[in-house]
């Protein structure tokens, strides 16, 4: 049998919810209630102890983004993802597309540590590192600084348009514009020195996949940061969904004490005592401050990025009332509900082991990695060459790379077949981080072959460091059988 849902459409309310500040929801609003979700939001601006980590989170994670690009190692940037040699450098490390399982390995790294930092305290990734959260926050802070307090913002919005209204917009647009553009100009000195790409800027002499490159994050920062905000949050970023498979009881959440708060003193619901009010005094601080718009009362929702501001606008309401902090604040389920909070659980357990095991893996893999690259094909004009000495000559082509910080002389030896031997040179210099190809010729006694293919191996071994090995093996052709 088929069971009805019922629906309630909110759309009719969402354009005007919050958009005064005289504006107030009543206590019996359906809990979760995405009100804000479609219209606009207003942004209160608040201090306090959490938006100070915030901000310093923010400020600190935009100046090694903006600054990364212009810090050189040597003679080139410290961070540089050279697509066109296929060489990534990181600080004094650098990698190549054969290291691209190094990388995959690093990035399930972070989501296990994303996944462990979740089941602990929540979405404080979201709320303090993201990348959505920073630039949006920056963007807010312009709006804040040039269109003034969020009820100066509201007024304008409603008010005919005026001279003063359009130059704050304007000034407010072209400041969002630049550092949009700041920011795809940096991100694209990650994979072209930063220097020259300005100068290529200024001299309109840039190259059209940077430009294109330029524009698309400046749009995209432009959009993401300045218009959707919270719309990526909720809707786009699927973090969001599926952080509620990690959640348990026991995970540290923004929330609202309701024992304590409730009933809400000056609520709407008339008749309740001033003796038996709770300590919220129903200001909606704590929703002016939200940048998704929601109303924390109304209990854990997955719109909820963990940022704070709601704990540091009730806990400066709750100063001026003089009564004890932490009517919002972080804790746990199982705490709201006068238990004691276990840290370690299972899930916690899990994921710790996991995230400990690959970074050991990782360690011991950098540990054991060999700063040499060798690529061996053989030469496909010919399978073999027959001498009038009796002797069988096969040629391959080497692709040597260097990826230590500093030159080799590699000695060339091969093994694999009696009186096997090597064509021309037997060592080759190679500089720090650069690549050389050469074609070799192996010659031997076509009596000494047993079979039309023989493995052998082709050996590089720096002189001045035998550790720095490569042992290749590769097949030796000849005429079996004559």
């Amino acid at each position: 049998m088929t069971q009805r849902i019922p629906l309630q459409d909110l759309a009719t309310e969402a354009a005007v919810e919050y958009q005064s500040p005289s504006s107030k929801p009543s206590n019996n609003k359906p809990p979760n209630s995405h009100s804000t979700k479609l219209g606009h939001i207003y942004v209160r601006e608040i201090g306090g102890f959490f938006q100070r980590i915030r901000r310093f989170s923010n400020w600190l994670l935009m100046a090694l983004y903006f600054g990364l690009p212009w810090i050189n190692w040597g003679d080139r940037p410290l961070v540089w993802f050279d697509l066109s040699a296929q060489e990534f450098h990181l600080f004094a490390a650098t990698f190549y597309p054969q290291d691209f399982i190094l990388l995959t390995w690093i990035l399930v790294l972070c989501a296990f540590g994303l996944f462990l930092i979740t089941v602990v305290a929540g979405r404080v990734w979201c709320g303090y590192s993201c990348p959505q959260s920073v630039w949006t926050f920056l963007f807010i802070w312009f709006e804040h600084r040039l269109e003034g307090p969020r009820h100066r913002r509201i007024r304008r919005d409603k008010s005919p348009r005026s001279l003063d209204t359009l130059w704050r917009k304007t000034a407010k647009y072209a400041a969002w514009l630049l550092i949009a553009l700041a920011t795809g100009i940096a991100f694209v000195g990650y994979f072209t020195p930063i220097r020259a790409l300005v100068v290529d800027m200024f001299t309109l002499d840039m190259h059209p996949l940077a430009l294109f490159w330029i524009g698309f994050f400046t749009l995209f920062t432009y959009l993401n940061a300045g218009w959707l905000r919270h719309q990526v949050c909720l809707h786009m970023c699927p973090y969001a969904r599926f952080q509620s498979a990690m959640f348990d009881a026991n995970t540290l959440i923004v929330s609202y004490d309701a024992a304590r708060g409730e009933p809400r003193r000056n609520s709407p619901q008339k008749g309740v005592e001033a003796t038996r009010a709770g300590d919220c005094i129903d200001c909606e601080l704590c929703v002016q401050v939200c940048p998704t718009g929601i109303d924390i009362r109304d209990g854990l929702q997955y719109e909820c990025i963990g940022c704070a501001a709601c704990i540091d606008a009730c806990d400066s309401v709750m100063a001026r009332v003089d009564k004890p902090l932490g009517l919002i604040r972080y804790t746990t389920e199982r705490e709201l509900e006068g238990k004691t909070t276990r840290f370690w659980r299972p899930q916690l357990l899990a994921y710790s082991a996991a995230l400990l095991s690959m970074v050991v893996l990782l360690v011991g893999f950098l540990n054991s990695r060999v700063p040499i690259d060798v690529d061996v094909v053989r030469d496909r004009q010919t399978l073999f060459e027959s001498t009038t000495e009796g002797r069988i000559i096969n040629y391959y082509n080497v692709t040597l790379r260097n990826q230590d910080g500093q030159a080799h002389r590699y000695a060339l030896s091969v093994a694999g077949l009696p009186g096997l031997r090597l064509q021309g040179m037997d060592t080759i210099e190679v500089l720090a981080n650069e690549t050389r190809s050469l074609r070799l010729g192996l010659t031997v006694e076509a009596a000494d072959l047993t079979q039309p293919s023989q493995p052998i191996e082709l050996r590089f071994i720096a002189l001045d460091d035998p550790a720095i090995t490569s042992v290749n093996k590769i097949p030796f052709l000849g005429p079996y059988g004559e």
